[in-house]
């Protein structure tokens, strides 16, 4: 069963966050879920000289929070929607981690950095360290984006982690009678092409069996394949904006760390620029 049931949505009050919230109610409404609304403020050790000085830094910082989740709060009663809030301190992205494990959500929705070419890339340090780490899913929401389920792109290389994001995209489409476009990239230099050829035709044919792979396990649900050449993620986000597609679902590789996605992984890439909602799926391992 695709359907999310225990959603937490990790915000800072950025237009950002409100809109990751806005997208989550709809989930909430669609799937009768719980949603819970975390927000996090630092936690002071040794910076300050005296006790007085620490409980006032935090006593400004915790109303600060109040704040938020306050403007959290009218959002979710904009939407119609129950919600359960959430003050936490200490490191924001362990508290996001910790609280998804120990409160076992099934989902984890952040909102996605303005669109400067740094934010793109790197998301935002909390939710690049989120994505990298954490065993649940993941919906990455850009600020000015509506999340919709009726026309899922799903890029897919073979792999044990695209095939995870294969079989929800396949659960997504079956409980929202979505259609799912199942894209396998190429990517290989012009040189490459030149110099190998057998090879360049030895992938388009791998990523053939890929895509029909998935057709074959969609059943009976609406779906088209594609091979696209090209640079990857470039191919996924123009893709998703030709098709208008309402919500990209891909795998990750999983909890190596964060260098995996600050050193240009496709992922992380796709994240940073598509103009739609990215559901990151975990594997778990």
């Amino acid at each position: 069963m695709a359907r999310y049931k225990k959603i937490l949505v990790a915000v800072d009050g950025s237009d950002s966050s409100k809109n990751a919230l806005r997208q989550a109610c709809k989930i909430a409404r669609d799937d009768e879920s719980w949603i819970t609304v975390l927000t996090t403020i630092p936690l002071f050790e040794d910076q300050f000289d005296t006790l007085n000085m620490k409980e006032k830094v935090s006593r400004t910082l915790r109303e600060e929070g109040d704040r938020v989740l306050a403007r959290m709060k009218k959002i979710a009663e904009e939407e119609d929607t129950c919600i359960i809030s959430m003050l936490k301190e200490g490191n924001a992205f362990e508290m996001i981690l910790d609280t998804a494990e120990e409160d076992n959500f099934d989902l984890i929705v952040v909102g996605r950095r303005g669109m400067s070419r740094i934010e793109r890339t790197l998301m935002g340090s909390v939710s690049a360290s989120v994505i990298a780490h954490s065993k649940k899913d993941i919906l990455v929401v850009p600020r000015e984006t509506i999340l919709e389920w009726k026309n899922i792109l799903l890029p897919t290389d073979g792999s044990r982690y695209s095939n995870a994001a294969v079989d929800k995209a396949i659960e997504l489409a079956a409980n929202y009678n979505s259609t799912i476009t199942a894209v396998s990239v190429v990517d290989v230099t012009d040189e490459f092409s030149s110099e190998a050829p057998e090879a360049v035709k030895e992938l388009m044919q791998n990523a053939k069996q890929f895509v029909e792979e998935v057709r074959k396990r969609a059943g009976g649900i609406n779906i088209l394949t594609l091979i696209k050449e090209g640079e990857t993620y470039e191919v996924i986000i123009n893709l998703a904006r030709e098709l208008m597609s309402g919500i990209i679902v891909m795998g990750s590789h999983g909890r190596t760390g964060i260098k995996r996605f600050l050193m240009g992984n496709i992922t992380e890439k796709v994240i940073g620029y598509a103009g739609c909602p990215v559901l990151i799926v975990k594997t778990g391992g």
